[in-house]
């Protein structure tokens, strides 16, 4: 947490979408950190030690999809909640890392800042 705030890393390409995510999570009361795509929510993870939770588009371009990115973050940052969402892919919770919270596109503002609270608390 950074100043007594959860931080959220949000993963999208497509900016529309992004900049809506970015003011949802900033109106639920958590600092907002954005990436277009895995390589580059890596770099940020990488370089900082308080990312809490991981909100991530499932397609995407780049070198891997959300459900790559959310194993990848998995295995590696196992604190890291996540939060992996879509508007064309329909999964399977067991494709997704255990603990983890798919949302259908277009989602629910209300259902993402819950989960995130859920997800969040100590």
């Amino acid at each position: 947490m950074n100043n007594g705030k959860a931080v959220v890393l949000i993963v999208e390409d497509s900016a529309l979408i992004r900049m809506g995510a970015i003011d949802l999570v900033r109106s639920a009361g958590y600092e907002a950190l954005e990436a277009t795509d895995a390589d580059e929510a890596i770099r940020i993870l990488e370089s900082r030690d308080d990312v809490d939770l991981v909100f991530t588009d499932v397609q995407m371009p780049g070198t891997m999809d959300g459900i790559k990115l959310s194993h990848y973050i998995r295995d590696r940052w196992p604190p890291v909640k996540l939060i992996v969402a879509s508007g064309a892919a329909i999964l399977a919770e067991s494709s997704l890392p255990v603990g983890s919270s798919f949302f259908l596109k277009p989602y629910d503002s209300h259902a993402i800042t819950d989960a995130m609270a859920r997800l969040l608390a100590p």
